[in-house]
Parts: structure tokens; C-alpha cells; sequence
């Protein structure tokens, strides 16, 4: 077997192009597709076929990578994708679709013949296009020759978490995470608009905890953002009030009391209808102005 393989990327947002431009620059043969051809258009430039539909995307593909918003766009997209895949094809689920959301992809893999991986990645827009994310990965032993060859080219660690994927042990880790993660941003934005609402200069805060065990590098980021007005999306908010659903909805089924999680989903919801929905998370900041929808 080649160290090179055919990956079919489906979804080509602002993480499925940088993993695209990664499996390219890494040799791979990579075919793309999105609903919006326009914004998978550029990535012809950098050598990737470009596809009018999934089915002829991944039509004797090794790989097949999903990067899509949700669960049911992931389940929507592999069905009108089903009749390209060849038998033994690997179908690396890398999207956040929550442990719940796993069982029909897994039975529509299996359906068609194809290797199923729970694949969630951790990081964002530059790591992603460094290369460099971090790989959450469950799936059977046969899959992961070509399964690594491809985590090899999109990030700098993958984390395996046993051989069954449709068990939702990187999901939920992923899930984890992101609740970390929206904790952060959230945080960082109610600080920031309290400091505003108090007449406190904001870079007084960061001065205060610069050099600090409560400094973090994600923090500033998310403050930057909110102070230049910035919100060049690396998650957006509408991404990231679906993680906060599925954070809350996991919780509670696991019996586990959590009062952030569905807080930041309502939080999330009033900065998406005051219409930052397709702006960086961090623009979660104006939730905490009544009737402010542009700042």
C-alpha cells in the first residue's frame, strides 16, 4: 500500500478547507465537495478536484472525511453520497455530532460496506491549517492504516480511544472539551462587556492577568477579538450554540446536573438573533447588550 491515498472531503467550511489544503500538501489525491460549490471552488488552486455531488466525490475513494455542521447535514450528505463508496472505503466522521448522533452514520456505514471512525478534532482555524490539530479517534484496528495516513496530514496527534466507533468515546471527549472551550469564550465575553458596562478599561483586565495561572492563550485570542472588533471567524456562533446543545442534552441524559452549558446555549441564541450567527464565537459578547445586534 502507497503512503498516499484518495480522500473525498465533504464540507469545505472554514475546517474542512484547511484540512483539504493539509491531505493535499501531504501528497494525497483530494476530491471536494460542498453544498455551496463556490466556497469549495478556490481549493482547485491548490490541486483538489472539485465535485458537483458527494456521490462523485467519494466514488473509489480510500477516505472519505466529513466535515459538516451537524448530525442530520452528516446523515443528509453520506446517503446522497452512498452509491460512490466502494466496499472497505473509511469513513472518518469528523464533525461534532455529540455520542447521539453516531448510531445512524455507524448503521448507514455499515450498510454500505464502509469502515466507520469517530473522528473529532480538537482546535481551530490556524491549527487546522497548519496542520496541526488533534485527532480524537475510535474505530476498528483494519481501518487505521489509512485512517493515520490521513491524521498524519491534518494534525500533529491523534489520541485512539478504542475500536468502536459508533460507541462515541471520542464524541465524548470531544464533548468535553467544547464545554471547556464555550466556558472560555462565554467567559471572556461577559467579563469584557461587565468591564465596559462598569467603566473599567478593558486592557486593565489583561494587564492584571498577564504572568498569571488564570492567563490563557485562548483567552486573549477571544478578547482580541471583541476589542478590534474582529470577528473573523475560527467558530462560530451558531457552531458553537449547536455544541452547547449537545453538551446539555448529553449531560442530561447522563444524569449530570450542568448550569453553564444551558445557560451559554440561551447566551449563544440571543447573540445569534441579534445577528452574529456567522461571526466568530467571541461575538457572543454582544448577547450581554439588550437590542445591540451590531455593536
Amino acid at each position: 500500500m502507497t503512503d498516499t491515498s484518495t480522500v473525498a472531503v465533504l464540507g469545505t467550511g472554514t475546517m474542512g478547507a484547511a484540512m483539504a489544503r493539509s491531505l493535499l500538501r501531504a501528497g494525497h489525491d483530494v476530491r471536494v465537495w460542498n453544498r455551496t460549490r463556490s466556497r469549495a471552488e478556490p481549493l482547485a488552486a491548490d490541486g483538489a478536484t472539485v465535485t458537483d455531488d458527494p456521490a462523485d466525490a467519494v466514488r473509489g475513494a480510500d477516505a472519505v472525511l466529513t466535515v459538516l455542521l451537524d448530525g442530520p447535514t452528516v446523515l443528509e450528505t453520506m446517503r446522497a453520497a452512498a452509491p460512490g463508496l466502494r466496499e472497505g472505503a473509511v469513513w472518518l466522521q469528523a464533525s461534532t455530532v455529540g455520542p447521539e448522533g453516531l448510531a445512524p452514520l455507524a448503521a448507514l456505514a455499515t450498510e454500505h460496506g464502509a469502515l466507520f471512525v469517530d473522528a473529532p478534532v480538537l482546535g481551530t482555524k490556524q491549527p487546522a491549517e497548519a496542520g496541526e490539530l488533534q485527532v480524537l479517534a475510535a474505530g476498528p484496528q483494519e481501518a487505521r492504516p489509512v485512517a493515520d495516513r490521513v491524521f498524519d496530514a491534518i494534525g500533529r496527534s491523534t489520541v485512539w480511544l478504542g475500536e468502536e466507533g459508533a460507541g462515541g468515546a471520542a464524541s465524548k471527549l470531544k464533548l468535553v472539551f467544547n464545554n471547556w472551550v464555550l466556558t472560555v469564550i462565554n467567559g471572556t465575553a461577559e467579563s469584557l462587556a461587565l468591564a465596559k458596562g462598569l467603566g473599567v478599561d478593558p486592557e486593565r483586565f489583561l494587564a492584571a492577568l498577564e504572568g498569571t495561572a488564570l492567563d490563557s492563550g485562548y483567552l486573549r485570542m477571544k478578547a482580541e477579538a471583541i476589542l478590534t472588533g474582529d470577528y473573523t471567524v475560527n467558530f462560530t456562533v451558531d457552531a458553537a450554540a449547536k455544541d452547547a446543545r449537545l453538551i446539555a442534552g448529553a449531560a442530561e441524559g447522563a444524569g449530570v446536573r450542568l448550569d453553564l452549558a444551558p445557560a451559554g446555549v440561551a447566551r449563544l441564541a440571543r447573540a445569534s438573533e441579534a445577528g452574529h450567527g456567522d461571526q466568530d464565537a467571541a461575538a457572543s459578547y454582544f448577547a450581554s447588550f439588550e437590542g445591540l445586534a451590531n455593536g
